[in-house]
């Protein structure tokens, strides 16, 4: 009776299919046995109110999603609409804030036990729980009708635009597997129906024969007896139904009546004919995705073949001597492909070499090594910004012969540190830290040195500039695509040194600054400041006189997810050249830091980095692979497009991120693929190294992982403003081995910085109270600013830093230290 229960919210479509049986399209029972038949006819289980049908286009409801290990299952308003299951604390939220969103068009539906279900879409998942067995049915029918129905509207988009990519082979394999096992259950739903109209019938019928008994005008008597004969009629249409269904599940049938007979067999073709059309759809349906699936193989399996003989063939033509006699740049041409073959392709099985994913959210895509005549047929203009040689090294300045060489690095004037004092072998004990915090307010909770490295937030975003020398380069570019190939590896390059970073920065104090002037090395300053203490954030200048500007506004959101720490940077980062006014801006990925509770730590990057020229239109999607222990891929993995305003693609980068990044010019492209992914094969030439990682100096294990730029940032220079970073004097202390002093430290900066900070509440409490206006914290440096390109608020410099420093005047400095 529960799943008949479940059932009763479809009754109108019962009645649609019933009136298509011949003669109970004009049977409709009156009002008043309506009433009657529902009286007598109630059901245990009801559907919740303001919940519709599953079958409907919207359903609503709470859900127990699974939070985290601390707060556990938590109650949720799920609202599934239009393909999408989206969710929301409360029922209020709906018209403001959506916590989340699932696409079931491409997602997997998984029950684990009698109440609880897994939905999985990319790399988001929602465990949640209903509150009964079959609350959670009606649930799992509900999204597995979205799915199928989203699954076919992304197939009729795909038919009415040509340039959109088609649904993929295991989406109509589950929408095909997911409609026919929506058949089978409304087949078993309509028998389930059926026993409950015989049921109300019969009540029926026995209300109709009490008022028959009952003494009544002729008038009324005779109204009684038609409806009596409609609900005869009504109940022997629903008994032929009943037994044509049960007749077709191999159960025993109850003799019939023989005024029955007629509509038992139109009612039993009719249902004979419904499932021997869906058996038919159903086999041809399964025909045809095997013949699909098995073409897409054949042809995936062609198109690897052909690339591997391709290579084979280009190797033997650089081996031969013959042909390296009569051509007067092979040798240098053939050693340096031979030996990166040699290097690279040892195997055929070896593919990591030829083969990479592209982006989710773009076509995937192959890269083919062209050969020499095989560039100078597709593009003989292509060969004079791009040789078929070697791969090349930055250092050599050899990564396109379009960008201008004129203004080379000047030596450095002044020689920086190369090591800091070892960092002290203390054991880091937990229980020792947490028993000093029972009893203190959270927000009085002083986190130890032992967790930081000497150097504050200010500074470790001042890294980014560890690489300037590709923005150098790029200010140089003729080519605004070969530009944006440079931008892209710098926006990688400045990953490279948290692979090792596993401790925290020091979090800057409110006021403070940084300052980084080499202007006379290597011809930029940059200068950022905390703005912000609650959220935290730090606005980010940096001026070149080569032709470059770079600004970034950067707030960190962070998230506890039990065993791993996720650290979200917000924000915005502008980079221009004032040669050009190309102006290029992009976001950072999301920084994953692992173990936090048992084993050693270790970081990953993740996500994807699009980066748009305002000017030109001209974009590159770069995506960070997140590390996966099953995955053949290559750990910290980048891949990338860059195209023009129209989409075409130009240059291929890949890499990885705490390694290197090369860029391969595109000179032929082609459609292929196979898995009912649409690949995209292009045909390059020979990658041309963008960014190399620096190796880490001597002893760098002992010097908490520094590069050669972060020894120097701290290191102590005359003249600096009076909050600059390298002034702190906990910071200072921890560099020195100092721990425990550094530790009293911190904890007196922090206090002082809370009574700072009460002081200012109680001044806006007071000028509230007065009627007046209290001026809010201004930073010194930098001012607020809506960006005319993003639309966003941010801070961004405003000046007289260094016209300050040049004068030596810090009147205007507060003092936080």
């Amino acid at each position: 009776m529960g799943r008949a229960t479940a059932l009763c919210g479809r009754s109108s479509r019962i009645v649609s299919f019933l009136s298509a049986v011949p003669c109970l399209s004009g049977c409709t029972p009156q009002p008043a046995a309506e009433q009657r038949m529902s009286d007598q006819g109630k059901v245990s289980a009801s559907i919740p109110a303001g919940a519709p049908t599953p079958g409907s286009d919207t359903y609503k409801g709470w859900l127990f999603k699974w939070t985290n290990y601390l707060k556990g299952y938590q109650r949720r308003w799920f609202v599934l609409s239009n393909g999408l299951l989206s969710y929301y604390r409360t029922q209020a939220e709906m018209a403001h804030t959506c916590r989340g969103t699932i696409n079931l068009a491409t997602a997997h539906i998984d029950t684990e036990d009698a109440c609880n279900m897994v939905l999985s879409s990319g790399g988001r998942t929602y465990h949640l729980k209903a509150s009964s067995e079959v609350e959670r049915q009606r649930w799992v029918t509900a999204l597995e009708l979205a799915k199928a129905k989203a699954i076919r509207m992304m197939n009729d988009q795909s038919d009415d635009s040509g340039d959109e990519e088609p649904t993929t082979q295991s989406d109509r394999s589950e929408g095909i597997q997911g409609t026919l096992k929506t058949l089978i259950s409304k087949l078993d739903d309509l028998s389930t129906c059926n026993d409950l109209i015989a049921k109300h019938g019969a009540a029926l019928q026995r209300s109709l024969s009490e008022l028959e008994a009952l003494r009544v005008p002729i008038e009324g008597g005779e109204k009684i007896k038609g409806v009596n004969e409609r609900a005869t009629l009504f109940r022997i249409t629903s008994n032929a139904m009943i037994n044509t269904l049960s007749a077709q599940k191999g159960m025993p049938v109850a003799p019939l009546p023989p005024q029955e007979q007629t509509l038992h067999r139109q009612s039993d073709k009719a249902c004979r004919d419904f499932l021997d059309l869906a058996e038919t759809h159903s086999r041809r349906w399964q025909r045809a995705l095997q013949y699909e699936r098995e073409q897409r193989i054949h042809l995936e399996e062609t198109i690897e073949q052909l690339a591997k003989q391709h290579n084979s063939l280009e190797r033997a033509w650089r081996e031969a001597p013959t042909l390296s006699a009569h051509t007067p740049s092979a040798p240098t041409t053939h050693r340096g492909g031979v030996e990166r073959l040699q290097k690279g392709e040892a195997s055929d099985e070896d593919e990591d070499t030829e083969y990479f994913d592209a982006m989710e959210d773009s076509p995937a895509f192959i890269t083919v090594t062209a050969t020499e005549n095989t560039q100078h047929r597709h593009s003989q203009s292509n060969l004079s910004g791009a040789s078929g040689g070697p791969t090349n090294d930055w250092s050599q300045n050899n990564v396109s012969p379009t960008c201008n060489e004129s203004g080379r690095s000047l030596q450095p004037l002044r020689n920086r540190r190369s090591h800091i004092p070892d960092k002290p072998n203390y054991s880091l004990n937990l229980w020792s830290i947490m028993k000093n915090c029972i009893g203190k307010e959270l927000s009085k909770i002083p986190m130890p040195v032992n967790f930081n490295e000497p150097l504050s937030m200010l500074q470790r975003l001042t890294e980014d500039l560890e690489y300037h020398h590709l923005l150098d380069k790029a200010a140089r570019c003729d080519s605004s695509l070969e530009q944006l190939c440079l931008v892209a590896a710098f926006s990688v390059s400045s990953y490279s040194t948290t692979v090792h970073r596993t401790a925290k920065p020091f979090n800057p104090l409110l006021g403070e600054t940084y300052e980084l002037d080499r202007l006379d090395e290597f011809g930029y300053r940059s200068l950022c400041e905390q703005v912000s203490h609650h959220p935290p954030a730090a606005a980010h200048h940096v001026i070149s006189q080569r032709g470059w500007t770079l600004w970034q506004e950067i707030t960190i959101a962070s998230k506890f997810r039990g065993k791993y720490l996720s650290i979200m940077p917000l924000g915005a980062i502008h980079l221009e050249f004032q040669g050009t006014g190309n102006h290029y801006v992009w976001r950072k990925v999301t920084s994953t830091v692992h173990n936090i509770i048992v084993g050693k730590l270790w970081i990953d990057q993740s996500g994807d980095i699009d980066i748009v020229n305002h000017r030109t239109k001209e974009t590159c999607q770069l995506k960070f692979s997140p590390y996966s222990y099953f995955s053949r891929e290559v750990p910290r993995k980048v891949t990338g497009v860059v195209s023009d305003n129209e989409g075409q693609a130009h240059y291929i980068l890949s890499g990885t991120w705490d390694d290197k990044i090369e860029s391969s010019k595109i000179v032929q492209s082609s459609k292929g693929g196979s898995d009912g992914k649409q690949k995209t094969v292009y045909q390059t030439l020979s990658p041309k190294l963008l960014w190399k990682k620096y190796p880490l100096p001597d002893n760098a294990e002992n010097m908490y992982f520094f590069s050669s730029l972060a020894l120097t940032l701290n290191e102590p220079e005359d003249g600096v403003g009076l909050t600059d970073s390298r002034l702190r004097p906990d910071q200072r202390l921890m560099e020195e081995g100092k721990w425990d002093e550094a530790n009293s430290e911190k904890q007196r900066l922090e206090e002082k910085q809370r009574a700072v900070r009460r002081r200012r509440d109680a001044e806006a409490t007071d000028a509230l109270d007065k009627g007046g206006e209290y001026e809010r914290y201004q930073p010194q440096w930098f001012y607020k600013r809506t960006n005319s390109i993003t639309g966003e608020t941010s801070f961004v410099y405003k000046g007289g830093y260094w016209e300050a420093k040049d004068s030596q005047d810090w009147s205007m400095c507060s003092e936080i230290f």
